[in-house]
């Protein structure tokens, strides 16, 4: 197998930074733990906003385990359950177990993943370079569409909501 990041095999590459995410995990998970129920009031709660937290909180409370396996797939909620986790005390060997398992199943897509389009642009760069330059340009364009579409879409919904919160208007569509 191809020599993954700095002379490490790729299964080495990939079982370092499971570990690597574990540990991140842990560390939220006792972050939360030290913290406790301060962690509401506290600038970052204050800015993420504590009924959020409380739903997180919720939600680790009615799937467990499960919620600390998911969590490793939502961006944002990543950092919050492990936090939440520790502030709930959920035991310790019931937040290993999810931890270990979705940074299992989680990190080798990405790392694999990741290393697959990095050694596929730079095979194509070195056949043509003109081709990963237009390829380059497509993933530009495309993303910026996207958040163009995004922005359209956002920029649309405060006025359909204006519109139904008016006193003698109709949620019901016409037609």
């Amino acid at each position: 197998m191809i020599d993954f990041f700095r002379g490490l095999p790729l299964w080495l590459g990939v079982s370092v930074a499971v570990a690597i995410i574990f540990v991140r995990g842990m560390v939220y998970y006792w972050i939360g733990r030290a913290v406790g129920p301060r962690i509401y009031t506290s600038k970052l709660g204050r800015r993420i906003g504590e009924g959020r937290l409380r739903r997180v909180e919720a939600m680790v409370a009615r799937r467990g385990v499960l919620a600390i396996v998911g969590a490793h797939w939502v961006a944002g909620i990543r950092h919050a359950i492990p936090i939440c986790a520790g502030v709930t005390r959920m035991p310790l060997p019931r937040f290993m177990l999810g931890s270990v398992i979705g940074a299992a199943l989680w990190t080798p897509p990405w790392i694999v993943g990741g290393y697959a389009v990095v050694w596929g642009w730079l095979k194509v760069f070195r056949e043509s370079p003109p081709a990963a330059a237009a390829l380059v340009v497509a993933v530009a364009a495309l993303v910026t569409g996207l958040v163009v579409l995004r922005r359209r879409r956002r920029g649309g919904a405060p006025e359909e909501t204006v519109a139904q919160d008016q006193p003698g208007s109709s949620s019901t569509p016409v037609g």
